[in-house]
């Protein structure tokens, strides 16, 4: 899979439905974006740990019945230690071997995060402990317009290198839509003397609103020439799909010439945008082979 002769490799993130509906929409994606071949495909948690069991059962389901290789997040929220490496355990024994390593989030209401009483503080904390019950390949998020609960931009790096450090294998960024603002992050990982691979997060706009919301809660900016894209077609869907493919085919375009190779895809459950920003990168199913001659002549 390839831009040019470049080989690409891509990643694909979901969340647990929470209805039949969603349950049937997330395994239609899953199946559109299956042939792609991603590395892996991880599955989030829910900000105070409530989506567990349905996180445990997508990613068993997707390691059962495909030949995907499934990702779950983990969480310090809501779960003591003991509790969290059982259940990296339980994934180990079950052929599980890539990890989501993240702090979380608080849960809604509350004024801030709380480490639990007996659970792991802070992602680098989790990543220790999730390192010494086997060697996962463990990914952890990086924040290019600095977490919004970070002291200072200093501190947010010496975050992220506490989490490579203590055993993570890549870090994967918040998404962001100024590709100037990945390069410049990417550029002070290096001089940090961060050496994994920093994948860029892109997020695909299938409804604007949406996006600002999501962009106001972690901190990550919208150009005006966002806005001004998408001004005027609140009602105007097709229109907007058009739009939303073009700014990501795009903005992995310009990444591709800026040499990365390598992208996570937060999918939302919908495969549509995802698979053709997939299929401009030069990520496509292995074509059907040929007959052969004497086949075709038999």
């Amino acid at each position: 899979m390839s831009l040019g002769c470049v080989a690409m490799s891509v990643s694909f993130e979901f969340f647990p439905p929470a209805d039949a509906a969603m349950e049937a929409t997330l395994w239609r994606s899953i199946e559109r974006l299956a042939p792609l071949a991603p590395r892996f495909v991880s599955v989030t948690y829910g900000a105070d740990g409530s989506t567990r069991a349905r996180t445990h059962q997508v990613v068993t389901r997707i390691q059962r019945e495909t030949a995907l290789t499934g990702a779950p997040h983990l969480t310090c929220i809501g779960a003591a230690r003991a509790e969290v490496l059982e259940i990296a355990r339980g994934y180990w024994q079950q052929g599980i071997r890539h990890l989501v390593a993240l702090r979380g989030d608080p849960p809604q209401g509350s004024a801030a995060y709380q480490p639990h009483g007996g659970g792991f503080a802070f992602a680098a904390d989790l990543v220790g402990g999730l390192a010494g019950v086997a060697p996962f390949d463990i990914s952890v998020a990086a924040y290019p317009e600095v977490h919004p609960e970070a002291r200072s931009a200093a501190a947010d790096l010496d975050n992220l290198k506490r989490k490579i450090d203590a055993g993570a294998s890549r870090a994967i960024t918040q998404f962001f839509y100024d590709v100037e603002v990945f390069l410049r992050f990417r550029d002070r990982c290096a001089a940090a003397g961060i050496r994994v691979a920093i994948v860029p997060g892109i997020l695909p706009i299938t409804r604007f609103p949406q996006v600002l919301r999501f962009a106001a809660r972690c901190g990550a900016s919208i150009p005006a020439w966002l806005h001004e894209r998408f001004a005027g077609l609140d009602e105007d869907a097709e229109t907007r799909r058009m739009i939303a493919a073009s700014v990501a085919i795009e903005q992995v375009e310009t990444l591709t010439r800026h040499g990365v190779h390598e992208f996570h895809f937060y999918t939302l459950n919908r495969a549509e945008l995802t698979y053709a920003i997939c299929h401009a990168l030069g990520v496509r199913p292995p074509a059907p082979e040929r007959p052969h001659a004497a086949e075709l002549r038999a």
